[in-house]
């Protein structure tokens, strides 16, 4: 009996990962992405085509970690300056587009299917609810979490997650059951202010003295098995007062988010967050009921198509209202058309409250899923839409990344540093997410490889730490950042050489320990020299004043740095100034004669 019961507990998994394995590539190979090879291969398995997993149910509690753990990365990968330069689009965009989808689909069921206000009610707010798993799952593998729509569609996506909390409250208050005693409302918001309290304070004052210390102790596991603690015990505290766990485990990514750990952790949460959510996407598809769709397949499939067109046009429109440009408004329309994971949450709280029928929960259940399978083909729209081609993304390959320099960006700065550098017999690894860039790099005689230098993984595939230098020469100052804290984080011994974008710039990459270049200063002082010479100057002399002020300018930069200015970025407050405030030992040149 025990040799059985130990064979099938390890069949599921065996079934799960094998379903896996076979299904996800297979549906990448055919375009179709990963996402839908997920969800066909758990209808494929679920109890009513192959019946393999009789109760989807046992997978989805543990499935459901998965969108815990993408929160959680999400919440690292932003910080408090971030979130607060979002709060338009997140509160603004995100609240509107709650509120006018819920009201317009809310309409659908009242008056077409005949539903009472309170079941149309919840299920338009349902409805209007986007699923966070499958939009980010497809920004990351498209590389666009950091593009305008990307963000757009994460801040409205962020205001969904914290918006279930006030749904559930209201599928309470629609109930015709009589309510539970869980004692004045003033004291359940007591209890979920003190428990983002104590996530809030934990997180300030106690996660970064304790992976100070396990770090000391060598062991990687435990790091490991301390961020896994953090998030599923912040997720289980947001639970137990009411709010979701989604949001405690965003909650701690975010405080997490200036520590300097952050880069070991999301690289330590990467594998059980990708595992997890492939497991989530298996359970929805398990959890497609067929004999529902069979019943119901024309009304499903004219619903799904009238839920996916309103919820991208009303989502055009407000992006739109909101100041953010068309080909934006068209993507984030299009990436969130579809129904949401929380849906299925609010739909089952609402049946078990009575406020709509088993039955209606279970349509829309499937109408759920049916939009999230639709979701893949429909972005696709998004190029034509536009008016622009998508260009395929080539794979992640370092196999022969054996450069004694690392490169990271290959644009107008990396590829003119990257021609001195090989001019002198320097091997060179070289990665850029710029395919253009990527396909004319064989001029150079070196080859460029595609990755995202920002990410800790890729840096260490492309060989950040065996390198003797690594030079940053990223286009964008944002990132150029994100990438020199990880390098100072994770390789502080290795010499970094970084292109700044201004003198304030200069100065929070000083103060972070690495050489950086100005992208115009040299040039501008070499177009000094050269007005100097066309207005008739010596070319030595010219060539002299030049020297004179570069030296003048790198004192400056010195005193700036020794002086009462503390902290990096935003906090030092530049202003020009001259650097010469003595009068020329000579005549000015060129003024006009008497």
């Amino acid at each position: 009996m025990a040799d059985t019961a130990h064979a099938t507990s390890l069949l599921e998994p065996i079934v799960l990962l094998a379903t896996a394995v076979i299904a996800v590539p297979l549906a990448k190979r055919l375009g179709l992405g990963s996402v839908l090879g997920y969800i066909f291969a758990g209808i494929a398995i679920g109890p009513f085509l192959l019946g393999l997993f009789a109760e989807p149910g046992r997978v989805t509690g543990i499935a459901e970690l998965g969108i815990v753990l993408l929160l959680f990365i999400i919440g690292l990968e932003l910080n408090l300056g971030r979130l607060w330069a979002m709060r338009r689009d997140i509160f603004g965009l995100g609240t509107a587009q709650i509120v006018v989808s819920g009201a317009v689909i809310t309409l659908y069921p009242l008056l077409v299917g005949d539903r009472s206000l309170p079941a149309s009610i919840v299920a338009g707010l349902g409805l209007a609810l986007s699923s966070t798993a499958i939009v980010m799952q497809m920004l990351e593998e498209r590389g666009e979490v950091d593009s305008p729509h990307g963000r757009t569609a994460f801040a409205v996506l962020l205001m969904q997650d914290l918006a279930i909390v006030p749904m559930i409250a209201l599928v309470a208050f629609l109930s015709p059951l009589e309510g539970s005693d869980d004692g004045p409302a003033w004291l359940g918001a007591v209890r979920m202010l003190g428990a983002v309290a104590v996530v809030v304070l934990a997180g300030r004052f106690l996660l970064n003295p304790l992976f100070r210390v396990l770090a000391k102790t060598g062991a990687r596991e435990i790091m490991t098995a301390a961020a896994l603690l953090v998030v599923l015990g912040a997720a289980e505290l947001m639970t137990l007062v009411g709010l979701s766990a989604a949001a405690g485990a965003f909650l701690a990514g975010l405080l997490l988010a200036e520590s300097s750990y952050r880069h070991e952790l999301e690289a330590d949460i990467e594998p059980f967050r990708g595992l997890l959510l492939g497991l989530f996407f298996l359970s929805v598809g398990m959890s497609v009921d067929l004999d529902v769709v069979r019943a119901n397949w024309l009304s499903l499939l004219v619903a799904a198509c009238a839920l996916t067109v309103t919820k991208a046009v009303m989502m055009y429109g407000l992006v739109r209202i909101f100041g953010h440009d068309r080909p934006t408004a068209v993507r984030s329309g299009l990436l969130l058309s579809q129904g949401g994971e929380f849906g299925f949450v609010l739909f089952s709280a609402a049946a078990a409250a009575q406020v709509m029928t088993q039955g209606h929960a279970s349509l829309l259940v499937a109408l759920v899923t049916l939009s999230m399978i639709m979701t893949p083909f429909v972005a696709r729209l998004a190029p034509l839409l536009v008016g622009r081609t998508a260009r395929a993304e080539p794979e992640e390959d370092y196999a022969g990344a054996r450069g004694s320099v690392l490169v990271i960006g290959f644009g107008r700065v990396g590829q003119v540093m990257a021609q001195v550098l090989l001019r002198r017999g320097v091997g060179l690894t070289i990665i850029d997410t710029d395919v253009e860039q990527m396909e004319a790099a064989a001029r150079f005689g070196a080859k460029v490889y595609y990755g995202d230098g920002s990410r800790l993984d890729v840096l260490r595939a492309a060989g950040a730490g065996r390198v003797k230098l690594i030079a940053v020469c990223t286009d964008r100052q944002e990132v150029t950042d994100r990438i020199v804290a990880i390098l100072r984080d994770s390789f502080p011994d290795t010499p970094c050489v970084v292109r700044s974008f201004d003198r304030r710039h200069s100065l929070g990459l000083r103060a972070r320990g690495v050489v950086e270049v100005r992208e115009t200063f040299h040039g501008a002082l070499t177009m000094g020299r050269e007005a100097l010479v066309g207005l008739g100057v010596p070319p030595e002399e010219a060539e002299g004043v030049m020297q004179h002020v570069r030296a003048r300018d790198e004192a400056f930069l010195v005193a700036q740095m020794q002086g009462d200015l503390t902290g990096i970025g935003d906090r030092y407050r530049i202003r020009p100034e001259p650097l010469d405030r003595e009068p020329p030992d000579r005549e000015p040149l060129g003024r006009a004669q008497p």
